[in-house]
Order: structure tokens, then C-alpha cells, then sequence
């Protein structure tokens, strides 16, 4: 926990492959209102990753009840919950599950499914995603380095997606591989509409894993959300833009806090 000790409490939770440590860039203009909360999913960071448990996180609902153990743990309420891409799902389910720890919401480059379907527009085909999780599991470090340069989004700046890649490869490989499926073969769709606390919905201009038009469908199903696109880059703007990030999140943060 960092920041402003009497500010109210902000969690970040990281994305698939990440670790807290990618929110560096934006926490220190919401410390100075905030008490920031950052942790280590199960298998990322410096996670305990004997915590991890094949049953339980094979659903997105595990790591979900992780958040809300956390809050639990240390007696958070009245909490904004910044969640970075599949974390955006997880807080989706967490705020469900115990609307009354949460104030309000900010869901970062979001998508409640990653596979096409009918009417919908998710980015991917399921031939896709299951080539993704082959080659994940054939080859992970070479699919890390691979990858998150495209996540990224940013080849003007390549030492962004060398510092995926070295987060890719810092987390458990077999947590990892199962933590991919589980990501990307996920269906929230329908869990969008339970959401019951302000929230805001946060998408970039160009992003090749959540294209455009995923953060108007969240923000249409999400009653009452707000969605802002910045003008930026890739699926990890906390990094590629990170002012444009913080003065999203802290417009929408200290608004509701007021």
C-alpha cells in the first residue's frame, strides 16, 4: 500500500502476464489522493504461487473472490477497483459479488469475450485463440517475446514490448498457461448488466486485443458508465500513456469521491 494515507482506497489489479509493477508509471499521480493498493495475481510477480489452485482459477471467479479476500483482509470499502484488461472482468464479477465494498469502477481496455460470435465482435475467431493457446503451450518463452511487442502496440518504442516479454517470462509458466485459457476463452457478456456502482469504462484508439467498438459494447451494458477513449496505442496505455491514463482515472475517481 502506497499514497495519501486519509485518501480513500484505490486497487489496481494487473492484466494476464503483467504484475503490479506496470502500474509504476501511473501511481504516483494517484497516490497524492489515493491509497493505492497493489498486488500480484496467483503466478505473477511476487505472488505465492503455492496459492494457486487448478480448480478454483479456472474460472475467472476465482480470481475474483482473490480480490475480494484482499479486501477482506484488509478491511477495504467504499473502494475504486482499476482493473487492466482481464482484470476489468475480474472486477466486473468482485463488484457483483460484494457491491457494497465498491464505490466505483474503472474498467482498463476491457473485453468480456475474446472469441467472435454472432452479433458480436470480440477480435478474435475461436481458430485464433486456439493457435494462441498452442503456441503457448509449445513454446511460452518464444510466444512471450512474440506477443507482447503486439500487445503493446507500440514499435516506436520497442523497450515497451521487451518489458512485457520480460513480464511474460517472470511469471509461472504452468499458472500462466492455464491463467491464457482461462482468459480467452471467458464469456462475461452477460455479467455486465449486474454491475450496480458507478463505473468507468476505458478504451485506447487503436488496440489490437480489445479492438474499438468492445469498449462501447461494455459501456452500453454497463448501466450508467462513462466511456473515454485515449488517444493512444496498444493494450497497455498505464505504460504507452501513462498521463493520459491517470488524469482518466483521476477525473473520473475524485469526481465520485467528492
Amino acid at each position: 500500500m502506497t499514497g495519501n494515507p486519509d485518501g480513500p482506497a484505490m486497487m489496481l489489479a494487473h492484466g494476464f502476464g503483467c504484475d503490479q509493477n506496470m502500474w509504476r508509471l501511473v501511481v504516483p499521480a494517484l497516490a497524492e489522493h489515493f491509497r493505492v493498493i497493489l498486488f500480484d495475481h496467483v503466478g505473477a510477480g511476487r505472488s505465492d504461487r503455492s496459492a494457486w489452485r487448478p480448480e478454483r482459477h479456472a474460472r475467472l471467479d476465482g480470481y475474483a473472490e482473490d480480490v475480494l479476500e484482499i479486501c477482506r483482509e484488509l478491511g477495504l470499502r467504499e473502494l475504486t477497483l482499476v482493473g487492466h484488461s482481464v482484470s476489468a472482468m475480474i472486477g466486473v464479477l468482485a463488484a457483483v459479488r460484494e457491491p457494497e465494498r465498491f464505490a466505483r469502477l474503472v474498467l482498463l481496455t476491457p473485453s468480456p469475450r475474446y472469441v467472435d460470435d454472432v452479433g458480436y465482435r470480440g477480435g478474435f475467431s475461436r481458430a485464433d485463440i486456439d493457435e494462441l493457446l498452442e503456441s503457448l503451450d509449445a513454446n511460452y518463452l518464444g510466444w512471450s517475446a512474440a506477443l507482447a511487442p503486439v500487445i503493446m502496440g507500440t514499435p516506436e518504442r520497442p523497450e515497451l514490448g521487451e518489458e512485457l516479454a520480460n513480464s511474460f517470462c517472470r511469471t509461472d509458466p504452468t499458472i500462466a498457461k492455464a491463467f491464457a485459457r482461462t482468459t480467452f476463452l471467458s464469456d462475461n457478456r452477460e455479467d455486465l448488466a449486474e454491475v450496480t456502482v458507478p463505473t468507468l469504462v476505458v478504451e485506447c484508439a487503436a488496440d489490437a486485443i480489445a479492438p474499438r467498438g468492445i469498449g462501447a459494447f461494455v459501456a452500453d451494458r454497463v448501466p450508467g458508465s462513462t466511456l473515454v477513449t485515449l488517444d493512444a496505442t496498444g493494450h497497455c496505455p498505464q505504460l504507452s500513456a501513462p498521463e493520459a491514463t491517470a488524469a482518466a482515472i483521476l477525473d473520473f475517481a475524485l469526481a465520485g469521491a467528492r
